[in-house]
């Protein structure tokens, strides 16, 4: 039997889609071929299907797109990674403790930040903010004063005042010199206000680990002290009898470090710089190991920077670890660990669910069994090639196409073939490439010419979003997320395509997915039909995709609805927030929209004196302005 008389699984779907590698227990496919997530990880007893979440969303009247949180998700990744640093702190009878800090850049919507801090207070996990507007964020949401509230960023004095503040309030603040133009401020500001501060400082490793944000650690990364630096800061809070105020000890190496090789080096060095300052008598109590624990994108569970090489667990253990070894050579107390992890905590999270809006298909017309004998030479020679194609002669046959191809272009140019002479050359070399791509599928491997061949052939399937907006990392730095549809999985797909989205701009595509291979420029999608929604998800974007979007083409923020899934099966909807309208995003770019509407009246009634329309008519018109204005700035059917 060949392969496309099989009979289509479920499983397949699973296995083409990747679902369990990257889906780290939380997705799966039913056997109805519906996309379900569950809140325990490979417990799908009572998993909860996506497709049934997008009825009761559009039952509550809110459209497409949306971005879906699962709150009991982000309660399971808070609980994971406390739970294996204290499982690796009792098995290798490490003498210290560990706090998580989440770092509010990664998502500072309120409702992430606030459930971060409900569940997290039973692991007294704090906060770790690199602004002003994050400090008060986070003062305003931290109740909890077991918790650290890590201060990271350059600090102005009104900054500064507010962590004296903090501390005095009986907060764990910990302010973190970055720069050496701090210390002086905070030591003035400190005796002003009589508030005794507590102290870190960021170290700038010599280690340096690879990936898209390895520019984060390293002797040349922005932020932080060298040694020489952090021997000033020393002594000038000696100079100050402030010498015990020092505490904590921070480096950062990066977002997503995929290789645990690079996670132990700068752990093993931090802790000597650790103990160096422990030696020099400051009043060392913390090591904070900044961000790093990356998100298998991809399912590969490889140091591809789109993955990791590790568990949460063997993170954990290799941490505590890389500490105690170098700590106890040199004598030195072992400290609280804390990990700045955010993207680990909240990519699995969220989702973004949307719709097809439709497809451009390649497809050929039907060419005629022979050319007429005044056809265009090159135009003959094409259709020669297509004649003569078969399997040992592909790549010269491709070579060949290409060649014509242009001498067509060249002839139309210098106004040597009419127009329509033009159309048949192109009908006849796009059936020469299709013909290429189908035989390609029986060569043992695919010769490098021919590698885009099948880019070149794929549908456009034109989806209601933004990437700019609620995928930018996909856009800017070539971040893979996992796509797929979220139901008719028991379904073949028929059709490989790319994704666009609204924003009529050639940058706003999905072009690049995940592969057990490496990168695939296409994705297997099912056929459209008519009256009836295609939905597709894109998945773990919960860190940074809802904070870094812009506004391009003025589309805005998406609905978004939270849901909790019930321990016995269903869900509640927890948390419901509208997306921009229009006159939302106006005015987020100073527009004043009572002034628009005015002067667009104004034009409406020099319409109805011109006589181009009625008294009616423009009361229409003006009508479907001010929909307009109060609208979803997506599309809506």
């Amino acid at each position: 039997m060949t392969p496309t008389l099989e009979r289509w699984t479920v499983e397949r779907s699973r296995e083409l889609y990747g679902v369990r590698e990257w889906g780290a227990g939380f997705f799966g496919v039913s056997d109805s071929g519906e996309l379900q997530v569950t809140a325990k990880p490979g417990s799908f007893e009572h998993a909860v299907s996506i497709p049934e979440v997008i009825e009761g969303i559009q039952a509550r009247g809110l459209d497409m797109p949306v971005l879906l949180r699962i709150e009991n998700i982000l309660d399971t990744q808070i609980s994971l990674l406390n739970d294996n640093f204290r499982s690796a702190i009792e098995s290798l009878d490490y003498k210290g403790s560990y706090l998580g800090a989440y770092p509010i850049k990664v998502n500072q919507q309120q409702q992430v930040v606030e459930a971060v801090t409900r569940h997290g207070k039973a692991y007294h996990h704090g906060l770790e903010a690199g602004s002003k507007a994050e400090l008060i964020a986070a003062m305003g949401m931290l109740r909890d004063t077991e918790a650290v509230l890590v201060c990271n960023g350059y600090k102005d004095e009104e900054f500064i005042d507010l962590g004296l503040h903090a501390t005095q309030l009986g907060f764990k603040c910990i302010m973190v010199i970055e720069m050496p133009g701090e210390l002086p401020t905070i030591i003035s500001r400190s005796k002003e206000l009589g508030i005794k501060p507590n102290l870190g400082v960021r170290v700038k490793l010599s280690s340096q680990a690879n990936g898209l944000w390895a520019e984060s650690g390293g002797d040349r990364s922005i932020f932080g002290l060298n040694a020489a630096q952090i021997i000033e800061v020393i002594d000038t809070l000696k100079d100050a009898e402030m010498l015990d105020c020092l505490q904590l000890l921070h480096y950062h190496l990066g977002s997503q470090i995929p290789n645990i090789r690079e996670i132990r080096n700068a752990v093993a060095e931090a802790s000597r710089v650790y103990a160096g300052l422990t030696h020099e008598g400051a009043g060392m109590r913390y090591l904070d190991l900044g961000g790093g624990l990356a998100v298998d994108y991809d399912g590969t569970q490889t140091n591809f920077m789109s993955s990791r090489n590790y568990t949460t667990d063997e993170y954990c253990v290799d941490v505590v670890e890389g500490v105690m070894t170098v700590l106890d050579e040199q004598g030195v107390e072992h400290p609280t660990i804390i990990t700045e992890s955010g993207r680990a905590l909240v990519a699995y999270y969220s989702m973004l669910l949307f719709n097809v809006l439709e497809s451009a298909r390649f497809e050929v017309e039907p060419l005629p069994d022979a050319l007429p004998e005044e056809t265009n030479i090159h135009i003959r020679h094409i259709f020669e090639t297509l004649q003569t194609l078969n399997l040992r002669n592909i790549q010269e046959c491709f070579n060949d196409a290409l060649y014509y191809r242009d001498e067509i272009r060249q002839a139309f140019s210098q106004g040597n073939m009419s127009f329509r002479e033009r159309a048949l050359g192109d009908r006849v070399f796009w059936e020469t490439v299709n013909r290429i791509a189908l035989l390609a599928k029986d060569l043992p491997s695919l010769p490098h010419e021919l590698e885009g061949i099948t880019q070149a052939l794929s549908d456009i399937y034109y989806c209601n979003f933004s990437v700019f907006q609620s995928l930018p990392d996909a856009w800017a730095i070539g971040q893979l997320f996992p796509v797929m549809p979220v139901h008719r999985l028991e379904e073949r797909p028929t059709r490989e395509g790319l994704l666009a989205d609204i924003t009529c701009d050639c940058d706003g595509k999905i072009d690049r997915f995940i592969d057990s291979h490496g990168v695939k420029r296409t994705m297997p999608l099912h056929e459209l039909k008519d009256s009836e929604e295609y939905y597709l998800g894109a998945f773990l974007v919960g860190a940074y995709q809802e904070t870094l979007g812009d506004l391009h083409n003025l589309l805005g923020d998406t609905n978004v609805v939270t849901i909790r899934i019930r321990e016995g099966g269903g869900f509640d909807f927890v948390g419901e927030l509208e997306g921009d309208t229009v006159e939302d995003i106006l005015s987020y770019v100073e527009y004043d929209t009572r002034m628009l509407f005015n002067r667009f009246r104004e034009t409406a009634e020099n319409a109805v004196r011109e006589g181009r329309i009625t008294p009616v008519q423009r009361k229409e018109t003006l009508q479907a302005y001010k929909n307009g204005l109060q609208g979803y700035t997506y599309f809506e059917r």
